[in-house]
């Protein structure tokens, strides 16, 4: 069993910057692939960006590429999501995942994901 937990959300300008993390309990952090989804009120849960489990593939959505960064520490068991030039669409619910089903030449956006935190909101102002 592996239990996420989110943190670092909170309310920003557009423009700003903000750095959300989630961090993992459980044993093997480090066989994992990870990824963040967001969801906005009244909108369906959409993937935002993926790691695999050794860092040395990642993979965002169109709409934060060039913005955001997606990393993580396995010997802290968390992984990150750095947010630049934040928009107000942006603003969203976000949640990290965690799939042991990842391979080389999976795609992140269409993996089953194993277990789910329960998210962080991130609000950002015009």
């Amino acid at each position: 069993q592996v239990q996420l937990v989110e943190s670092g959300g909170g309310l920003v300008q557009a423009g700003g910057s903000l750095r959300v993390s989630c961090t993992a309990s459980g044993r093997a952090f480090n066989i994992y692939a990870m990824a963040w989804f967001r969801q906005a009120p009244g909108k369906e849960r959409e993937f935002v960006a993926g790691i695999s489990s050794s860092s040395t593939s990642t993979y965002y959505t169109d709409s934060v590429k060039g913005r955001f960064t997606i990393s993580r520490d396995n010997a802290k068991n968390t992984m990150y999501l750095q947010m630049n030039s934040l928009k107000p669409e942006d603003t969203a619910v976000y949640s990290c995942a965690a799939s042991r089903r990842w391979a080389v030449g999976s795609g992140f956006e269409t993996l089953q994901y194993d277990y789910w935190g329960q998210g962080t909101q991130v609000t950002v102002s015009s």
